[in-house]
């Protein structure tokens, strides 16, 4: 009987076992078709709950056959309620449509905030419906990534390569191999100053990046936007007011792992002034060392505290929708390093064919301190009129300091010897950058809304501050291969620097557009314009600081010494040397207007007109020296005409081709005829140096296949008259010195290949993308050949053409995504590869300063909880790529080097390492 009912139950489990079936499906938007991730799907008969995927998709197994009701719950959506029925085998697989909650709002805020492109969804919405060729990196996407400043967010992107500081971070974006000159930098739509101090591109490095909503870059220009973009342009749209309340908040905290085995070290900026003895006191005033703060060269050398990051973001409407407000703070308090080793020869440049004789072993440890500021109020008179006022602080302090050890060789380089002469060189630095934007607009609809009225008022400004910048020398012996440092240099050991720069910008933007009324097709005609002036000045001043007596240059570090805050300095130069180039007024005038037709059907979109653009750049030297050209300008008017066209092939497909001219202006600091000593070689100014310009050509295949999903193709060339290069020349009139400066090199070929992949199948997501990019310029460089009658060397002139500066052949990037709705998992794996690309343009032929390829591998996870709580982790090159410079070929010589520095027939000149950096934070969202 036992047997019996054991037998009955096995064959009663093995019937419902039969019996049960699954069901899967997808929840989508009722309105775009987009899908939903993270929906609650409930059965009310069974019980079960689970939560969509990242494609909108949710599976259940184990169910009886019947009917059900299903209850799916998102809170952007309002709750669908449905009975289904579940049968025995082979269900349909479900499609659920939800109706966003704010369809009650008026049209203008549905397209405003479901095309926000904080999500995925929306930036492929985004990308699909834009006029112009770009591609669109989701607030979500920028929240969930490894990365805490913008310039490492537009890495991802395909096309863009970035280029690094000296503790590894990212600081500038190259786009298509066009170098960051070439690039411009837009908040919100409108053009911000750079407060770097020497070119016009604006260091991203400035912006965290959870202050945006999302990162634009646009690959092609219309009518309408600034023409000064050869390359492309990096728009920051800022959050803005949400529909209903809002807060956001984060706190995390973190440690470099360079850190764990060595000293982070520092020095005090305490008392540092931000103006010269001579803006102090006057011109006629005589400084002395009591002058000068101390705390430069009053060093330390301990662990660093953590690392901390925050933001705080709060938002809502008011008085019945109409009053918009967002707030939002960021703070990072970083601590970085980098040990970089670099070599060269003892000619100037490096040359493959000279002999290595030099090295330079600099360790660098540098603290940012990162403030970003901004709020938005905007105010809706009613459905046909709305201002809004935008502010934007971001402000950037970097506290650097940088320890080397300089050795000189007598003959080749050869560290086995164990005796070299000696130069110990530690430089504190305290970099100041800040960029404010107050932006106030107007939105105007007349005539039914075939007429609309836009304008702008923008106030801007930049400032970049060196204050004290300190550096002292020490010589130095190695002997029995170890190194120590005796005494101070024979010339001004210490030297004290002040530059600073301030770019301040006015401008005014309008817009007017007309929609014609036609049948079966849309008519937009539309013009406007707009006037900057901008006013940049300039001021450098230092100071030489050497022993109070002969005696004194003698003494011994650690033995008549040991702090260099000890020593007695008296100042050689006490007017200071204000009285150079790089003290001078600059301004700039551009008025531009244009005209543009935007016409659309069923199948085609076309955009088109012409924009002209007008320049009026001088500057003028406080103090000419015997300058030549002391005051100069530069005038002229340039029509760029664009056109854009877009085929929809069906409802998920379409092709879009554009054509544009761009212009390229010279910095201030590159036409102003000034010479200044850098670390490694001479830089100085060109008066004659002409604006570029460019036709830009694109043509791009799209499919949208699901809401988060992409295929992107296309091909793009850029034809460039008068290119913008740096390169070393000799001097007209000092011929043994060689200037690093700007010049204009005939015509250039830029083109390439650029294809993007999204994808997502339930948990798991893959982004891809990869660019292959090919140019072409020429450019005079020094050789030497046998001279037939005398048999000896001769130097000559000769043509050699290479690629662009900055520009690498292969740009790739590769996340892998992992997102698990139910149990509030979300993560990703993502690489980036760029290839080898010229560093430093070289006068001699063959002797370009190449970086070569590297991998960056970082990864981030987040963890959420309850009530918007959530844990989240990142990690940076993890890999620890270091930055490696190299020159083709090498000397038979250097074979010999005991660092082998000789790898497949080229010379490693530079080496950097930055090591991993790690953070841990909590997260905090909250929406009514």
């Amino acid at each position: 009987m036992k047997n019996f009912l054991t037998v009955l139950l096995a064959s009663s489990i093995s019937v419902s076992a039969a019996y049960a079936t699954k069901i899967k499906g997808k929840v989508l938007d009722g309105q775009t078709g987009e899908a939903i991730a993270g929906a609650t799907v409930f059965l009310e008969q069974s019980g079960l709950s689970t939560k969509t995927q990242l494609d909108g998709s949710f599976e259940f197994k184990g169910l009886s056959a019947g009917v059900d009701r299903v209850h799916i719950k998102h809170m952007a959506y309002a709750e669908l309620i449905k009975e289904i029925e579940i049968q025995k085998e082979n269900t349909p697989h479900f499609i659920f449509q939800l109706t966003s909650t704010e369809q009650t709002l008026m049209e203008v805020t549905i397209k405003g905030r479901r095309n926000g492109g904080d999500d995925d969804p929306s930036a492929r919405r985004l990308e699909k419906n834009a006029s112009q060729i770009m591609n669109v990196v989701s607030a979500r996407a920028i929240e969930i990534s490894p990365d805490i400043t913008v310039a490492n967010v537009v890495q991802r992107v395909s096309g863009v390569s970035i280029e690094r500081n000296s503790n590894g971070e990212g600081q500038y974006a190259i786009l298509r191999g066009m170098d960051k000159r070439y690039n411009t930098t837009l908040v919100n739509g409108v053009k911000v100053p750079s407060p770097d101090n020497k070119y016009r591109y604006v260091p991203l490095d400035l912006f965290p990046s959870d202050m945006l909503e999302r990162l634009e870059v646009y690959k092609s220009l219309t009518p309408n936007m600034e023409a000064d973009a050869v390359g492309g342009v990096v728009n920051m749209v800022m959050k803005s007011a949400p529909t209903k309340l809002l807060l956001q908040a984060n706190l995390a905290t973190g440690y470099s792992q360079r850190y764990f085995n060595r000293d982070f070290g520092s020095f005090s900026t305490g008392g540092t002034s931000a103006k010269s003895p001579y803006e102090q006191h006057g011109k006629n005033y005589n400084a002395t060392a009591a002058d000068f703060n101390k705390g430069a060269l009053d060093y330390t050398y301990k662990k660093p505290l953590p690392d901390l990051v925050g933001n705080l973001t709060i938002g809502n409407r008011y008085l019945d929708d109409k009053l918009g407000v967002i707030l939002g703070a960021s703070y990072q308090n970083l601590h970085r390093g980098s040990r970089s080793i670099f070599y060269k020869s003892a000619v100037v440049g490096v040359n493959p064919n000279a002999v290595i004789t030099e090295q330079s072993d600099r360790q660098y440890d540098e603290q940012q301190q990162r403030l970003g500021l901004h709020n938005k109020i905007d105010y809706r008179f009613n459905p046909n009129h709305r201002i809004s006022f935008y502010q934007m602080y971001v402000n950037l302090n970097n506290m650097q300091l940088r320890d080397a050890v300089n050795t000189i060789y007598n003959g080749q380089y050869d560290p086995s010897i164990g005796k070299a002469e000696l130069t110990y060189v530690t430089r504190s630095r305290k970099t100041q950058q800040q960029i404010y934007n107050g932006t106030l607009q107007g939105d105007h609809h007349f005539l039914d809304n075939r007429l609309n009225v836009r304008w702008s008022g923008v106030l801007s400004s930049a400032r970049n501050q060196l204050p004290q910048n300190t550096m002292i020398s020490l010589d130095g012996v190695e002997e029995n291969f170890e190194r120590k440092r005796t005494s101070l240099v024979n010339k001004s050991p210490v030297t004290y620097r002040w530059e600073r720069n301030t770019d301040n910008d006015h401008a005014g933007y309008w817009d007017v557009a007309y929609k014609v009324p036609m049948e079966n097709s849309k008519l937009e005609l539309s013009t406007g314009g707009l006037y900057r002036d901008k006013q940049r000045s300039s001021f450098y001043n230092n100071y030489n600081l050497s022993p109070a007596s002969a005696e004194e240059a003698k003494y011994k570090y650690g033995v008549d010494f040991q702090r260099y805050t000890d020593l007695n300095l008296t100042v050689t130069n006490p007017t200071g040397a204000v009285a150079n180039p790089l003290t001078y007024d600059a301004g700039e005038k551009t008025t531009a207007l244009y005209g543009m037709f935007n016409y659309e059907n069923d199948k085609w979109q076309m955009i088109g007109g012409i924009r002209m653009e007008h320049t009026n750049q001088n500057y003028k030297l406080l103090f000419p020296a015997g300058e030549k050209r002391p005051e100069g300008s530069q005038i002229y008017t340039e029509w760029l005409p664009s056109l854009t066209m877009k085929y929809h092939l069906d409802e998920k497909q379409q092709l879009h081709a554009a054509y544009y001219r761009a212009l390229n202006r010279p910095g201030f600091y590159e036409i102003v005829p000034s010479s200044v000593v850098n670390e490694e070689f001479l830089e100085k100014g060109n008066p004659d140096l002409k604006h570029a310009l460019a036709d830009n050509f694109d043509l791009r295949y799209e499919l949208f296949p699901e809401a988060s999903s992409q295929f992107l193709v296309g091909m793009f060339y850029k034809k460039i008259k008068n290119p913008i290069e740096y390169t070393f020349q000799p001097d007209e009139v000092r011929k043994q010195d060689v200037y690093y400066t700007p010049g204009n090199f005939g015509n250039a070929n830029n083109f390439g290949l650029e294809v993007d992949y999204i994808k997502y199948i339930q948990k798991f997501g893959v982004k891809a993308n990869y660019t292959y990019t090919h140019s072409r310029i020429t450019t005079a460089k020094m050789s030497r050949r046998i001279n037939e009658t005398t048999q000896d060397p001769e130097a000559i002139i000769v043509d050699q053409t290479r690629p662009l500066y900055g520009q690498a052949a292969h740009v790739a990037n590769l996340s892998l995504l992992y997102k698990d709705a139910n149990n509030g998992w979300e993560g990703q794996l993502a690489g980036s590869y760029t290839g080898s690309r010229i560093n430093t343009v070289s006068q001699f032929l063959n002797d370009d300063l190449w970086q070569k390829g590297f991998v960056q591998l970082d990864a981030s996870i987040e963890k959420k909880f309850k009530a918007g709580w959530a844990i989240f982790a990142k990690a940076n090159n993890i890999l620890n790529t270091p930055m490696e410079l190299y020159v083709k070929g090498t000397n038979p010589e250097n074979e010999k080097i005991a660092e082998k520095l000789i790898e497949g027939g080229n010379t490693l000149i530079r080496k950097d390492l930055y090591g991993q950096n790690y953070i841990l934070g909590l997260r905090y969202s909250f929406s009514k």
